[in-house]
């Protein structure tokens, strides 16, 4: 029997065998069955212990994206300025989704391999006086892991709301949740649980504006789900819930703080070293080594559409980078499941093997 192949992408990761079997269990209705409603208040609990928060937590069923698009589409009435912090395709994008729903986008960019200067975040929110910020911790086209802590500091002075994007860091390296008013996550990254759940923490600040701003969406509104009633189940859910996907994502949530958050960091941390350890040796470098992401390494390379598909001959699944970096980026992905030595091993020794 050929060996079983190796997804070593940074998302989707590949799912361990206990939530794997957590997907299949027979399913609850959410709608109408009490015990489904107690199930899923343990599983917000677990997911605070995650993020390190005690704002309130959401799960929406859709993949990453739409927990981007919802928190934009609740925080943003027509005319308003979005400062969108860009230093990669993510952030960028923010800008996009903030004009889609009439905001009026700020584009404070800088370099792909440069972090943001507080002071210059400082003197474009005084310039132009923004009610909501968007940024990206981990750009994961690049492997870029973004230091926010100076620049959170300063617009949570300024009073502007901060909706982060954390999909490709979270529950892999620490994130700053202190000063985040809507930090989003998503299933199928450092989780390792199947693609089709976005995760948000949602700060008091932040529902409070909701609650102002004229929604203009249903299945995007957050709105309803601070209403929840968990004291009297049934809860009344906005939709049916993805029953499934949330077995899988408790599991996986069981497995992260079992081994305990800070050892799943060092984790990361030791599978990041060793893959750039093994790629260095094989002549090739982190495309931004100061600021590499422990989920995450992007690799400078000169064809890495010719190079991905040779890897998968080889039975390993790698990623190329995305728009201006197609085919000068090759990714490996070690979140989650896959920030294992074994597998980071398996994945540059097929790509020793292709170089060679």
């Amino acid at each position: 029997m050929d060996r079983e192949t190796l997804v070593m992408t940074p998302g989707p990761t590949a799912l361990p065998e206990e939530v794997r079997e957590a997907m299949a269990r027979p399913i609850e209705n959410p709608d109408i069955e009490p015990a489904f409603t107690e199930f899923y208040r343990d599983l917000l609990g677990k997911l605070a212990d995650v993020y390190d928060t005690d704002d309130d937590l959401v799960v929406l069923a859709g993949e990453g994206m739409v927990g981007l698009e919802a928190s934009v589409a609740s925080l943003i009435e027509r005319g308003d300025t979005v400062l969108c912090l860009a230093n990669g395709i993510y952030g960028a994008g923010f800008a996009d989704l903030a004009e889609l729903h009439g905001g009026e986008p700020v584009l404070h960019e800088v370099p792909p391999t440069e972090g943001f200067d507080p002071e210059a975040v400082r003197e474009t929110v005084e310039e132009h006086d923004p009610g909501v910020a968007t940024m990206v911790h981990c750009e994961t086209p690049t492997g870029v892991l973004n230091g926010l802590d100076g620049v959170l500091e300063i617009l949570d002075e300024a009073g502007v709301l901060t909706i982060c994007d954390a999909v490709s860091s979270l529950g892999g390296v620490e994130v700053p949740t202190e000063f985040i008013d809507i930090c989003l996550g998503a299933s199928q990254k450092c989780f390792s649980a199947p693609p089709g759940l976005a995760t948000l923490s949602v700060s008091e600040a932040a529902w409070e504006r909701i609650e102002r701003v004229e929604q203009c969406s249903f299945y995007l509104n957050l709105e309803p789900w601070r209403d929840l009633d968990f004291e009297e189940p049934p809860a009344a859910f906005p939709y049916t819930h993805s029953v499934s996907d949330l077995y899988a994502l408790d599991a996986a949530l069981d497995r992260l703080l079992e081994e305990g958050i800070e050892d799943v960091f060092e984790r990361h941390e030791r599978a990041a070293e060793r893959c750039r350890e093994r790629g260095r040796a094989l002549g090739l470098e982190p495309f931004a080594p100061a600021s590499a992401s422990s989920t995450v390494t992007a690799f400078s390379v000169e064809d890495a559409t010719d190079l991905q598909r040779r890897v998968a001959e080889e039975g390993v699944v790698l990623a190329t980078g995305l728009g201006e970096y197609s085919e000068t980026i090759l990714r490996v992905g070690h979140m989650g499941y896959n920030a294992d030595i074994e597998r980071v091993d398996r994945a540059m020794d097929a790509l020793a093997t292709v170089l060679d």
